[in-house]
């Protein structure tokens, strides 16, 4: 399998089997969930999609420590009465999350108040056409907004060793495409955990539990301020936006 860099190590977020990590213990570090005060859960429930890859997947963590399962209980920590559904999937693009986006909004119990998309790091380290990253991006952006579905990208930066030219292409597509359609951006979902060793599984790119704990305290906020107000439709999106960024 294909190891790229991203910062000092990073190895693909396509899966490959590999022993799960032990649990910090306690004393090392406290909970990133455990400052905030707790906030009795108050108004109707507001079902969220988690859409995208092995980093909403939960690869290599246990049961109600991956992304989307802290990220629930950190709104709820907040008085929002959020229900996340995962549905990442190890290992996939933006092709493949572009083929099964409509069934899995139809496999919904309820329309989705937000979505979470994390999809474009598998493109990345495969090296695929950033422009065709963005266009699948774009197209999945798209049938969100045709369903009045606001959304939350998560980004993802190039690998330094994919050149300055790919980066030049890879970078920008997530701002762009935020700006574009109006959704709430996180420009680099691993920012929290890329350079502390300490929070990152053997394979240098999937964040241990702890980790996962220290991206949700820094998401939280962006998350839950782009849930839409009760009733009220996301903005239209804005025509100003590049819609491309060179050839791939």
């Amino acid at each position: 399998m294909r190891r790229l860099t991203i910062a000092l190590l990073l190895s693909p977020l396509s899966l490959s089997a590999c022993d799960k990590p032990a649990s910090p213990s306690p004393e090392q570090t406290g909970s990133a969930l455990d400052a905030p005060p707790q906030v009795p859960v108050m108004g109707p429930e507001r079902p969220i999609l988690a859409f995208g890859d092995s980093l909403l997947a939960g690869y290599g963590l246990e049961d109600g420590e991956s992304y989307p399962d802290r990220l629930e209980q950190a709104l709820r920590a907040r008085g929002i009465n959020a229900r996340i559904t995962n549905a990442g999937v190890s290992g996939e693009t933006t092709a493949a999350g572009l083929e099964r986006l409509d069934f899995t909004l139809k496999s919904q119990r309820e329309k989705p108040d937000l979505v979470i998309i994390s999809l474009g790091g598998n493109d990345m380290l495969r090296g695929l056409p950033p422009a065709t990253t963005r266009a699948n991006l774009d197209a999945i952006l798209m049938r969100l907004r045709d369903e009045n579905i606001p959304a939350v990208l998560l980004g993802m930066l190039a690998a330094p060793n994919l050149g300055k030219d790919y980066a030049a292409r890879f970078n920008p597509i997530y701002p762009q495409l935020a700006q574009k359609y109006d959704a709430a951006l996180v420009p680099f979902f691993l920012q929290p955990v890329i350079d502390k060793p300490d929070l990152m599984q053997p394979d240098h790119v999937h964040p241990t539990a702890l980790g996962i704990d220290s991206i949700v305290a820094a998401t939280v906020d962006d998350v839950a301020d782009a849930l839409p107000e009760e009733n009220a439709a996301p903005p239209a999106p804005s025509s100003s936006a590049s819609e491309e960024v060179g050839g791939g």
